[in-house]
């Protein structure tokens, strides 16, 4: 089972987001937090905790782009992806620059980040929720 940690400002898509996880995705929630700070802070000091970090762009203090750069030398089966309402092409590109393993847009690309963590939570060759074995979300624009 993935151990997740999000990092989202919105409250009430932080409680939505967490309970379709789980319902979902199987996945665990082990911690969230609203800001930068709050959420590097965790992440650094819990190297061992989490599995995936889900992090947001607009965050109530400082950027998730912060958050990508506190956690660029995590292990190497931590992942950690942006879900944001602003997944431009330019965005998605500086956000794999700094080492994000995906980039999803919170309007229309929901069942990509579950099928992520669904694929990312079981041993290799694990099938996501539509049967396929797999597609690369990291460049994915949307198109």
């Amino acid at each position: 089972m993935l151990k997740a940690y999000l990092v989202e400002d919105n409250a009430t898509i932080r409680e939505n987001l967490i309970d379709t996880l789980e319902e979902i995705a199987g996945v665990r929630t082990v911690g969230s937090a609203d800001s930068e700070t709050d959420g590097a802070e965790w992440l650094e000091q819990h190297p061992r905790e989490w599995n995936i970090a889900i992090v947001d762009l607009f965050l109530r203090e400082g950027s998730g782009l912060g958050i990508l750069k506190a956690v660029e030398n995590r292990a190497p089966g931590q992942k950690v992806v942006v879900l944001s309402n602003y997944a431009t092409l330019d965005v998605r590109q500086r956000c794999l620059a700094l080492g994000a393993d995906a980039v999803f847009d919170k309007s229309n690309q929901i069942d990509g980040l579950l099928d992520f963590c669904l694929m990312n939570g079981m041993p290799s060759g694990g099938k996501g929720r539509n049967g396929s074995s797999g597609s690369d979300h990291s460049n994915s624009t949307g198109h």
